[in-house]
């Protein structure tokens, strides 16, 4: 029997239940993966709940990032065999797919091989972080050497991500954090710049730090009520990319100042890059050669053993205490 996670109700992580099952046989185009890692996401926090940008079906599985080995391959799949090491693209719906278990089938098209320098749990932590760093400043920023990138909520595994993307492209980089604990962690994961919030002015320091100009690229996890600070610490023509909502109250446009500085505020999802082949493409040549040369390493915060430890690992998420990604071994 496989082992599967499932929630029968939307609330809190008391919902999640594991559950035995008859291990699924893979349909046409899909590919049935042995996990043995499994990378937690703020989305499924969300999901769970019953707040994610699409509709829970209950009961439910959940779950994005995976790394395993395959263990059968349906009709029409050629690129993989049996034994490959494997991780999962976030390119299915959770409302359909999920990869908490032990044995978890989902489509072939959202399956990657990942360099062999990666052990498993790094392996299940590479393409949420860096797909969703990569997507706004490369694909649609446009981050050039020289450029400073203002980014929020930095301590998780996307912050850490877009802090060595920022670094790998010569930019300049801007962490922020609420917790004083975190900065010298953010310091050693590759910041520039790191601005404690509670402490400091957000804006006032960005335009310390920049010379007076202000930053050329935001990156928000948050939103809510911090949009206006976000909006005066930017440079003309800057943008800013919302592409989380961990304040959860509603986020007032800046008019006056986007039409002082010529802004462009702009929500993101990672799913205009894996919803566009072309895009996709570009992301994985960049990612796959960034894990190669060192210049892309996931970090991870802490590893959770086993699978029965998922109540706790997403309870753990939710505090916020983590700095890096947040693994469950299965």
């Amino acid at each position: 029997m496989a082992r599967i996670v499932r929630f029968h109700k939307t609330g809190g992580p008391e919902v999640l239940r594991i559950e035995e099952v008859a291990p699924s046989p893979p349909g046409e185009g899909e590919v049935r993966i042995a996990v043995k890692a499994i990378g937690l996401n703020r989305a499924e926090s969300l999901f769970r709940q019953g707040m994610y940008l699409e509709a829970t079906n209950l009961p439910s599985r959940l779950g994005y990032e995976a790394a395993g080995t395959v263990e059968a391959v349906g009709t029409g799949v050629t690129r993989f065999k049996v034994g490959d090491r494997v991780n999962t693209l976030p390119a299915f719906s959770m409302g359909k797919y999920g990869v908490y278990g032990d044995s978890v089938v989902v489509p072939a098209d959202a399956v990657s091989s990942f360099p062999g320098n990666l052990s498993f749990e790094e392996g299940t932590s590479v393409w949420v972080a860096y797909l969703t760093a990569y997507g706004a400043l490369i694909e649609h920023g446009g981050l050039r050497k020289g450029q400073h990138v203002l980014i929020t909520a930095a301590s998780s595994s996307i912050g850490y991500a877009t802090l060595q993307v920022v670094r790998a492209a010569g930019g300049v980089s801007i962490a922020t954090t609420r917790k004083p604990e975190k900065a010298e962690m953010l310091r050693r994961g590759g910041a520039d710049h790191v601005i404690v919030t509670g402490k400091e002015d957000l804006a006032a320091r960005v335009i310390e730090i920049t010379e007076g100009r202000g930053a050329d690229l935001i990156f928000d996890a948050v939103a809510g009520r911090s949009m206006e600070a976000l909006a005066a610490s930017a440079a003309r023509e800057a943008t800013i990319f919302v592409y989380g909502v961990l304040s959860m109250k509603p986020t007032v446009f800046p008019l006056d100042v986007a039409l002082k500085k010529g802004l462009i505020l702009r929500g993101y999802t990672l799913f205009e890059i894996v919803s566009v082949p072309e895009r996709m493409e570009r992301a994985r040549n960049y990612i796959f050669e960034g894990l190669k040369s060192g210049a892309l390493w996931p970090v991870i915060d802490r590893i959770f053993r086993p699978l029965e430890t998922i109540v706790e690992a997403h309870r753990y998420m939710e505090s916020n205490q983590q700095s890096g990604k947040i693994v469950v071994t299965v």
